[in-house]
């Protein structure tokens, strides 16, 4: 089952409903926010509370993409308490990146270290086990719709894609942290900046991600397999399979989830986290140099729709600091 959220075609938000390959309007529901919210309350699945409002019209979901209605698949209605982080260095890599991890301890990179360490206790008995690399990315006001533009900021060297699966989250009022299911996502990042020095990585990843358009709702299947691509001009510059899921991770959904919200800051009544979970594949490392207008699809067939955003570049701004 998954669920998204559109523009119906009064203009009215509306949440969907699809099972298989129909989708249904669920009757009575205007957000998942507000559906997350009653099933918390209520004690019930996500899942139980469509079932109980029942299921309206159907709505070509494709036919609202294309036409920019599909909405990011959550959102909150005060867009500063919904928090875009993610983890680093969770996948297993290819065969280069295992090559690198059998060299001297006093040959590896911080990074080469940070993986061998996933590698060998990503994955406990018992949490908690070694924390992964984690990452800041903004709140609500970054988070772009299925369909709508990533937009790089002027001073960036690099707008470059990571398909990505990311968790979706809600806090209960009783401070409990409730996954709704997971979805496709564009962890959006600056890889030039970044590679110049890797204590810029949080400047690298301060930039716009999109997720959705759809949450499969559940547990993330062991084995996600994809692709991800790159159109320019309408043809495919760069195109590679991605892989997901535990068995392609070093480290557990559950030890990811632990050493996120170990921090009381994350675990705020009402608010709403969409946490990335990694990556392996990027164009950046096959040496693409993204253009303005590049369009970028991540796709995975348990996830229903794909994932496409164009790539636009903002115009110079100046930082103005004023005394008071």
């Amino acid at each position: 089952m998954r669920i998204s959220q559109v523009i119906d075609s009064d203009g009215a938000r509306r949440v969907v409903m699809r099972d298989g390959a129909v989708a249904r309007l669920v009757a009575g529901a205007d957000t998942t926010y507000n559906l997350a919210q009653e099933a918390i309350l209520a004690g019930q699945s996500l899942a139980g509370v469509i079932a109980a409002h029942g299921l309206a019209e159907p709505i070509d979901l494709a036919t609202a993409l294309r036409e920019g209605r599909v909405l990011t698949p959550i959102d909150h209605p005060d867009p500063a308490h919904l928090h875009l982080t993610g983890t680093g260095l969770t996948h297993l890599g290819s065969a280069t990146t295992r090559d690198a991890m059998h060299a001297g301890v006093e040959t590896l990179t911080d990074s080469m270290k940070m993986f061998r360490m996933g590698v060998e206790g990503g994955k406990p008995a018992e949490l908690p086990g070694v924390q992964p690399e984690w990452f800041y990315k903004g709140n609500g006001t970054q988070a772009v719709a299925p369909g709508a533009a990533l937009v790089s900021p002027s001073f960036a060297r690099d707008g470059g894609e990571e398909p990505e699966i990311a968790g979706i989250y809600l806090i209960g009022p009783d401070g409990v942290p409730r996954r709704l299911g997971f979805a496709l996502a564009n962890e959006f990042s600056d890889h030039v900046t970044e590679r110049v020095n890797y204590l810029f990585l949080a400047h690298s990843k301060l930039r716009p991600a999109s997720f959705g358009p759809e949450i499969l709702l559940g547990d993330l299947p062991r084995d996600v397999r994809g692709t991800s691509r790159i159109l320019r001009g309408g043809a495919v510059i760069w195109e590679r399979p991605f892989l997901s899921g535990e068995a392609n991770m070093s480290h557990s959904i559950a030890n990811l989830e632990h050493h996120h919200f170990k921090y009381a800051l994350f675990r705020e009544p009402g608010e709403v986290h969409v946490h990335m979970l990694g990556t392996a594949t990027l164009s950046f490392a096959d040496g693409i140099e993204t253009r303005e207008g590049d369009v970028f699809e991540i796709t995975a067939d348990a996830f229903g729709l794909p994932l496409r955003n164009a790539l636009r570049i903002a115009a110079p701004e100046p930082v103005l600091v004023r005394a008071l």
